[in-house]
C-alpha cells in the first residue's frame, strides 16, 4: 500500500465508501459473515475523507479513547504496520469492535464530516486495519513489562474481562481469567451470531492473550466452584466482569409453553453449541414461523438467526415504531433485506398453545404512540379493540437481561443497587477494597465497547491500587 495523499480540497469531495456485503438472498440461508470488508483501495479512499481536525471530537466519542485521526493518517500514508500498532495500542479488540460497535452513535456522530454529509466510516476502517494485522502475524505483539509479583483474578471472559486481562498483563501482573462456559468470549461467542462476528476472530484474540501469559480456566462458575471471598483471599485484586445474563420475560400467560425461548438461550444454543448442526447435543427448534419480541440488537440477531435456520416467516414484534427501535440502523437494514417481517406498534398479550402445550400463536394488541416517557421515546398506548392473533410456532423473548445473583449471593458485603447490579466508584472499585467490577454487571445490559471501556479504566485503577497509586 503506497501513499497517495490528496490535497484537502480533493479529500472533501470524496463520498463515503460503501461496505461490500454478501447478497441478501444468498446470506439469508447461511451463517457466513454479511459484511465482506474494505479492500486496500476502498480503505485508502475512505481514510482520505478524514480532515485531521485540530480538536478531534471523534476521540471523545470513543469509550476506549482510540486516537482515530492518527491511525487513519497512517492508512493514508500507506503505513499499515504503524496504523495497526497505533490502533491496538488503544483498543485491545479492534477486529471485534470494528464489526459490532455502534460507531454511528459514538465516534462517527461526532465527526465533523457528518455536519454537511456523511461521517468518516471509522468502524469499517478499524475493522480493515485489524484484519490486516491478523493476516500479517507478528505486526502487533503483546509484550508485558517485568513481572510485578502481583496476582489478579478476572471473573468472566467477555469483552470487559478480556480487555482488563490484556491491559493488566501489559503492566506485568500475573493474570488468571475464570470463565463459566467451556470457552471464553462471553457475549462475543454466545450472543453475537457468526454472520456478524466470526468466532475465529474471538478465538484468535483469546489465543493472543494466552500466548502472552494470561491463564484461562474454563468451566469455573464463581459463586459455585469458588466464592468471591475465596478469590479475594488468593489474589491481590479481583475484577468482576461476569455480565448480566439473567433473561427478562414478559410475565404474560402462556410464556411457559414449549417453543418459548429467551434470546439468551436461543442464541447460545446456536452460536456456542452449534445447534444448527444435525448432530448437536443442544438442538434448537427449526420453526416455520418465529416471533421475536423486542427491537434491540439482540432481537435482530435472534430473528436473523431464525431466518437462517429455515423459518418461512421470521418476525420482529415491537411495541413502538421503526423510528424508536434501538437496534443499529445497519442491523435493521440487513434484516429487512434478508426478508424479516416487522410487526411494529404491536404488543404481546399472551402466548397461545395447543393441547400438547406447544406454541401455536401470539395474542397481540395494536399500539399507538403517545407522549415521550422517561427514555425520551414516545410511550406506546394500547388501541382499544385491536386484539389479534399472530400465527407462530416459536417465540423468542428479547426484551433485555438483568444481573445473575449467583456470584453476588456468595458475598453479602458487596454493595448492590436495586436491580442487583454491583455498585462501584468512578474507578470501578466496589464496596470491598481490592475488588473491582465493570461491564454489564455494573451498568446493566449495554454494548461491547462500553464494557471494554470499563475494562480499560478499571485495569488502570487496579494497577494504581496494586502499585501504591491512588
Amino acid at each position: 500500500m503506497t501513499n497517495r495523499k490528496l490535497p484537502l480540497k480533493d479529500r472533501i469531495k470524496i463520498d463515503r465508501q460503501l461496505m461490500p456485503e454478501q447478497d441478501a438472498a444468498q446470506r439469508a440461508g447461511n451463517f457466513l459473515e454479511v459484511n465482506l470488508g474494505f479492500t486496500e483501495q476502498i480503505a485508502l479512499l475512505e481514510a482520505q475523507r478524514c480532515i485531521q481536525c485540530k480538536e478531534p471530537k471523534c476521540v471523545q466519542g470513543c469509550p476506549v479513547m482510540v486516537n482515530i485521526p492518527r491511525f487513519l493518517e497512517f492508512i493514508v500514508e500507506g503505513d499499515l504496520p504503524s496504523a495497526a500498532r497505533s490502533l491496538f495500542g488503544d483498543n485491545a479488540l479492534p477486529a471485534i469492535t470494528g464489526r459490532v460497535c455502534p460507531q454511528e452513535v459514538q465516534c462517527e456522530i461526532q465527526c465533523v464530516r457528518g455536519i454537511k454529509g456523511k461521517p468518516v466510516a471509522i468502524g469499517y476502517l478499524e475493522r480493515f486495519v485489524a484484519d490486516w494485522a491478523r493476516a500479517h502475524a507478528g505486526t502487533v505483539t503483546l509484550e508485558p513489562r517485568q513481572p510485578t509479583g502481583r496476582k489478579v483474578a478476572i471473573v468472566g471472559g467477555g469483552p470487559a474481562g478480556l480487555t482488563a486481562a490484556g491491559e493488566l498483563l501489559k503492566q506485568g501482573h500475573d493474570i488468571t481469567l475464570y470463565e463459566a462456559l467451556h470457552k471464553p468470549g462471553g457475549v462475543l461467542v454466545y450472543g453475537i451470531p457468526e454472520f456478524r462476528l466470526p468466532k475465529q476472530i474471538v478465538e484468535d484474540e483469546v489465543e493472543r492473550l494466552i500466548a502472552a501469559g494470561v491463564k484461562v480456566e474454563n468451566n469455573v462458575v464463581v459463586g459455585r466452584t469458588y466464592t468471591l471471598p475465596e478469590l479475594k483471599e488468593a489474589f491481590d485484586a479481583v475484577f468482576i466482569a461476569n455480565g448480566a445474563g439473567l433473561p427478562v420475560f414478559m410475565n404474560i400467560p402462556g410464556e411457559n409453553y414449549k417453543g418459548v425461548y429467551s434470546a439468551n438461550e436461543y442464541l447460545t444454543r446456536v452460536n456456542l453449541m452449534e445447534a444448527y448442526a444435525g448432530d448437536s447435543d443442544t438442538p434448537v427448534l427449526r420453526s416455520r414461523r418465529v416471533a421475536v419480541i423486542g427491537g434491540g440488537n439482540v432481537a435482530m440477531d435472534a430473528v436473523r438467526t431464525a431466518k437462517r435456520l429455515g423459518a418461512e416467516r421470521a418476525m420482529i414484534v415491537y411495541r413502538r415504531s421503526l423510528a424508536e427501535m434501538p437496534a443499529r440502523v445497519e442491523e435493521i437494514h440487513h434484516a429487512q433485506a434478508e426478508g424479516v417481517d416487522f410487526e411494529n406498534l404491536v404488543a404481546p398479550l399472551a402466548v397461545i398453545g395447543n393441547d400438547q402445550k406447544w406454541v401455536s400463536g401470539l395474542k397481540c394488541q395494536r399500539m399507538a404512540l403517545g407522549e415521550p416517557d422517561a427514555s425520551g421515546r414516545r410511550r406506546p398506548m394500547p388501541v382499544p379493540g385491536s386484539e389479534f392473533v399472530l400465527e407462530c410456532d416459536a417465540v423468542v423473548v428479547a426484551i433485555g437481561t438483568r444481573a445473575n445473583p449467583l456470584l453476588t449471593a456468595t458475598c453479602p458485603d458487596l454493595k448492590l443497587n436495586q436491580w442487583g447490579n454491583i455498585e462501584t466508584a468512578a474507578d470501578g472499585m466496589t464496596s470491598i477494597p481490592g475488588i473491582f467490577a465493570g461491564g454489564d454487571i455494573v451498568r446493566g445490559a449495554a454494548t461491547v465497547i462500553l464494557a471494554m471501556g470499563d475494562g480499560k479504566r478499571s485495569a488502570k485503577a487496579i494497577d494504581d491500587y496494586l502499585m501504591g497509586g491512588n
